[in-house]
């Protein structure tokens, strides 16, 4: 080949992406099973992000049907991936709809099919807004909301609605309950808050929003006296609110979202309500299930399998995401370098744990050993360390699959990940949109 194409095309793979084989001709995604690659074998380079194909569907099919059982609907956290065709496969398999950081985020996951959503964020911007606006004309009975946390938000917002001329319905928002990030600390400014919106020329209160992540233990106890203390401050809050019909009279039902990946088994009672009450939209924002992780989420996902009585058996959420890497050195005894490093795998919940080996010339791979360990990262360089007085290490040229701590900052590091079958060989892929 004289020349390489490397010029990029919407809807295709290419040399211009970080682990597509240089010389490779530009494919349609839809061809890529078609290539036959593996992972064992040398058409790939390397360092490559992968997903078990497996494990994605077990973990998509799990959390629908755990929503499900709670009476409740799972509106997924888009920026985990920000990969369009996993937004399809999470919505075909029965989500309400999906949830984003931003306006730019929302405008993806509309393109990609969904026509509920919830921006998890406040909206200050004038720019933000006119595109939020924009967006609603193009995708005609779409339903959205975002959230709303201080009386100089509503006013800035109102300033842009008389400025951009806008005389359409009003946009749904819900009021963000805090305690360490956004969102109002106490009872009463969030009810003033909700009184104000009432007459807000460009707002519609819908229902309650918040996130209760940052302050999880992983141990039951404490997070169990924890949701009961967010249960309490929403179920005054709606009563009040309720009493005094604040509440958008055209709106249905009450939403109520809240949800991170870390404890969504104590969070789905708490959006679920009491029978009895006037009819709540629960909204689970959960993300990271989609791929799970081997370390950080999995510890949660360990103290929720025993509140929720799972056996060994029969496994919840799996981890679906990897990244491959190869030996390139192994400069003194006990210490091998890999082909990836921050620039590749997340590292910002902990250094990311080898899963597999893959010995140079080897048909099969093997559970790395358990004595293996990375203990830093360089932008391209992980290092793996052993004892070697009581175990063997890899080779130069072995390849080692890393499983990233916390997956929504390893997303972000590729445009593309090949989809995998449990014998390593790559059956589809799925790209990222995060630029």
């Amino acid at each position: 080949m004289d020349s390489l194409d490397d010029t990029p095309r919407p809807g295709w793979l290419g040399p211009w992406l970080k682990g597509f084989p240089a010389l490779q001709p530009p494919l349609p995604l839809a061809d890529v099973a078609s290539r036959g690659w593996t992972l064992h074998g040398n058409e790939l380079p390397l360092p490559l992000a992968v997903v078990r194909r497996q494990a994605l569907a077990h973990n998509i099919a799990w959390m629908q049907d755990f929503a499900t059982r709670h009476g409740v609907q799972l509106a997924p956290h888009g920026k985990t991936t920000m990969s369009p065709q996993l937004f399809q496969r999470q919505l075909d398999a029965g989500a309400w709809g999906l949830t984003f950081a931003n306006v730019h985020q929302l405008s993806t996951g509309l393109a990609a099919g969904a026509r509920r959503a919830l921006i998890a964020n406040q909206l200050v911007n004038a720019a933000e807004l006119a595109e939020l606006l924009a967006l609603r004309r193009r995708y005609p009975g779409v339903e959205l909301a975002f959230f709303v946390d201080s009386q100089a938000q509503l006013d800035q917002l109102a300033g842009h609605w008389a400025s951009l001329g806008a005389g359409e319905a009003r946009v749904d928002v819900l009021i963000e309950l805090g305690t360490s990030r956004c969102g109002l600390r106490e009872h009463g400014p969030a009810l003033a808050l909700a009184r104000a919106l009432k007459a807000h020329p460009a707002l519609r209160l819908r229902g309650i929003g918040f996130y209760e992540g940052l302050q999880v233990s992983g141990e039951t106890g404490p997070d169990r006296a924890l949701m009961q203390q967010w249960q309490s401050r929403i179920e005054a809050l709606l009563a009040d609110i309720e009493a005094e019909g604040l509440i958008g009279a055209d709106a249905h039902s009450v939403w109520l979202s809240g949800g991170g990946s870390a404890l969504f088994d104590l969070v789905a009672p708490v959006l679920a309500g009491a029978p009895g009450r006037a009819p709540r939209l629960g909204l689970l924002r959960s993300g990271c299930y989609v791929c799970h992780d081997h370390e950080h989420y999995g510890r949660y996902m360990q103290r929720m399998d025993e509140r929720m009585g799972t056996p060994l058996s029969a496994p919840s959420l799996q981890p679906a995401l990897e990244v491959w890497t190869q030996v390139l050195s192994t400069p003194e005894p006990g210490l091998a370098l890999l082909n990836a490093g921050r620039r590749d795998v997340s590292f910002d919940q902990g250094w990311p744990p080898p899963v597999w080996h893959l010995p140079r010339g080897a048909q099969r791979r093997g559970v790395a050993p358990s004595g293996w360990r990375v203990t830093g990262l360089n932008d391209q360089h992980a290092y793996l360390r052993w004892d070697p007085a009581a175990t063997s290490g890899p080779a130069v040229g072995d390849r080692v699959a890393l499983g990233p701590s916390h997956p929504c900052t390893t997303f972000d590091k590729w445009a593309w990940m090949a989809v995998v079958d449990e014998d390593d060989r790559v059956v589809d892929a799925i790209t990222t949109r995060f630029e």
